[in-house]
């Protein structure tokens, strides 16, 4: 599959505005930050949980306890795909039951990425709440999945990705809109 690269939609200064932004909503919608925990899907939600962490003990001088959830034998395709699936760890050192977890992911597609984590956190314990926070909601939802705190809404078409760059894995702080080039035989 080759993908053609369209446009830039957030630069480094877009993203940490995001981010901010979606702290602060978390606070605010909280009424600040007693009970809150948060838990990045991994890999570039990861990072950007890693920073809202960060951000919200900027504002709020509370450190937060993150954890890391890997969806892989989560995935409603697993058996779909062929070969074995590369299987990373979930990390969470903390109980999640009776706690308000913010789950944090890069980008918001079908849905399906997200239900596969909320079906992780349940094997975890019981949470008093999930909230979601995604960087950018692109919209085409398969599941009755909706964020609760967006950095980006980004109307997209099905020919189109959304990507993800983050410094802590791709040396860089990007969103782009990629196309799927049509492959002509």
């Amino acid at each position: 599959m080759k993908l053609i690269e369209k446009t830039q939609i957030m630069d480094k200064d877009a993203m940490r505005r995001a981010l901010t932004r979606i702290a602060h909503e978390i606070i605010e919608r909280n009424n600040g930050v007693e009970n809150l925990c948060f838990i990045g899907i991994r890999s570039r939600g990861v990072p950007l949980a890693e920073r809202l962490t960060r951000k919200v003990k900027e504002i709020e001088g509370k450190d937060l306890p993150i954890g890391v959830v890997d969806i892989t034998l989560h995935r409603d395709d697993l058996a779909l795909s062929s070969g074995q699936p590369v299987v990373s760890h979930t990390d969470v050192s903390f109980p999640v039951s009776g706690k308000t977890v913010i789950l944090v992911d890069d980008v918001l597609f079908t849905g399906r990425t997200t239900r596969a984590a909320l079906d992780a956190i349940f094997e975890l314990g019981r949470p008093a709440s999930i909230q979601l926070a995604v960087l950018v909601d692109r919209g085409h939802r398969e599941l009755p999945i909706r964020p609760d705190y967006v950095g980006k809404n980004v109307p997209t078409s099905l020919k189109e990705i959304v990507s993800v760059y983050v410094g802590e894995i791709d040396k860089e702080d990007k969103v782009i809109i990629q196309e799927i080039a049509d492959e002509k035989l």
